[in-house]
């Protein structure tokens, strides 16, 4: 502690118990307390701190907002959390060239709002969009509902500052798109904080939509509506976001957004279409006979901007809704052909079942990302987590087997590394590791995460096995 605050001076540096209780945790399930706690304000900041936690081998763990779903912001090994809540500034907006230029600390939320006088915006929208950072963002390779039809966030990267473990600055990209020679700043996105700290993020801005037409399906059945996603797709539209819930969910966001959603469908689909204002009322109108020839019991089209603003704070509230059926609940982001998405959510109601836990879901269906929510009340003691934890692991096996893979948008992080083997080979998980050994030899950054770890992943097996 002396240390750091000899370093970076005392209104940087947080080491009381009653601070480091708020580094414990984020939107996930594990806990850890840092040995201290960094608020830098500038690059020149984090290469020091850098430096100085490589020549006393203490570990370095970077934290956005905390809205991470894995762990990945958990120092499950102690050394320093460095928060980047201070780095929060918007150091540009390029309208001529389509480009951003911002610190990690930016709300992801903000940048489209600077960026709008300009007609333009920032597409990657997490649910989390009013809270997440950008620097998270880039972390976890965040998705959002228009992930379909836009990508996630390594699509709208160009340029990377990073500071390596050594405290070494280092600039990837720029402005430009490069194509030629390694795609440095694409292994950097989604890296969860394994190779280095970032502390500027290069984006590309896409103008706003000339308009859009957003509608609710509701159906009968969860199978009806998959049906319906695929359908959409095999048709040849592709539309801008395509969200499902189930009739568990949409009772919660209900009761807390009020959104219209009707509480009796046993799936409701929201389908949103953008572009140029020609074609759009044709593109909605084919969207709305696909879903009638598939069940749709009902469809609502979002007459105004208002509407359409509430049919979505219902979705992207969806999570924090939760809170109405269950004090707790643990959830997972496998992916899954679209095809096969009757398949899983069957084998999701079946781990509900087994494990006598009740499962909502709340997922993208137009990429197959699922986040099944499975609720606990962990006040009945700690066998409701790890029977949760079965529960997902169940629905994550499900999906790898059926062609998908452990996480869409959320992350490894500490909360899915023991389960990697279900996925990548031994020597897939070898070049990973060369990789992280090329950006951080010392292995101090965001240690514990992503990779198996010795002792947490020997438990798993031991409990598999049994």
């Amino acid at each position: 502690m002396r240390g750091l605050v000899d370093l970076l001076g005392p209104s940087k540096v947080l080491g009381a118990r009653a601070d480091l209780v708020v580094y414990e945790y984020d939107g996930a399930v594990d806990t850890a307390t840092p040995d201290a706690v960094v608020l830098p304000e500038s690059t020149a900041d984090v290469s020091a701190l850098a430096r100085f936690c490589h020549e006393h081998a203490v570990p370095i763990v970077p934290r956005g907002a905390g809205t991470g779903l894995s762990g990945g912001a958990i120092p499950v090994e102690g050394g320093v959390v460095v928060s980047f809540a201070r780095m929060a500034r918007i150091i540009e907006i390029d309208a001529a060239n389509l480009r951003a230029v911002v610190q990690p600390g930016v709300i992801n939320l903000h940048l489209s709002t600077a960026a709008a006088p300009y007609g333009l915006h920032f597409v990657p929208d997490p649910s989390s969009q009013k809270a997440c950072t950008l620097g998270g963002n880039v972390a976890e390779n965040s998705g959002g509902p228009h992930t379909l039809a836009y990508g996630v966030t390594t699509n709208h990267v160009t340029g990377l500052e990073i500071v390596l473990s050594d405290g070494e600055v280092v600039r990837l990209g720029g402005k430009a798109v490069e194509d030629e020679g390694y795609d440095l700043v694409g292994t950097f996105v989604g890296s969860e904080g394994t190779l280095g700290l970032v502390t500027e993020i290069t984006v590309r801005l896409v103008p706003l939509p000339e308009d859009k037409r957003t509608l609710m399906a509701a159906f009968e059945t969860m199978d009806a509506a998959s049906e319906t996603v695929s359908a959409i797709i095999a048709a040849g539209i592709v539309p801008g976001a395509i969200e499902m819930m189930d009739q568990l969910a949409t009772e919660a966001v209900e009761a807390a957004v009020h959104a219209g959603y009707p509480l009796d469908a046993g799936a409701i689909l929201l389908v949103e279409v953008d572009g140029p204002r020609d074609g759009l009322d044709d593109l909605r109108q084919r969207i709305e006979s696909i879903c009638r020839e598939h069940g749709a019991r009902s469809i609502r089209i979002a007459a105004t901007t208002l509407e359409r603003e509430r049919l979505w704070a219902g979705r992207k509230g969806a999570f924090a809704a939760m809170g109405r059926l269950s004090p707790d609940y643990y959830v997972q982001d496998g992916v899954i052909p679209r095809t096969r998405l009757p398949e899983i959510l069957r084998v999701v109601r079946e781990a509900g079942e087994r494990h006598h836990l009740r499962i909502a879901n709340v997922f993208h269906a137009g990429d197959g990302n699922l986040h099944p929510l499975i609720l606990f009340d962990l006040r009945d003691g700690p066998e409701e987590l790890e029977r949760a934890k079965a529960a997902g692991l169940e629905i994550l096996t499900a999906c790898v087997e059926a062609g998908g893979s452990l996480t869409g948008e959320h992350g490894i992080g500490m909360e899915k590394n023991c389960y990697m083997p279900l996925q990548f080979a031994a020597q897939d998980l070898a070049a990973m590791r060369r990789v992280k050994d090329a950006f951080d030899p010392a292995g101090l950054m965001n240690p514990g995460k992503v990779f198996p770890t010795p002792s947490r992943c020997r438990e798993f097996a031991l409990a598999a096995a049994r």
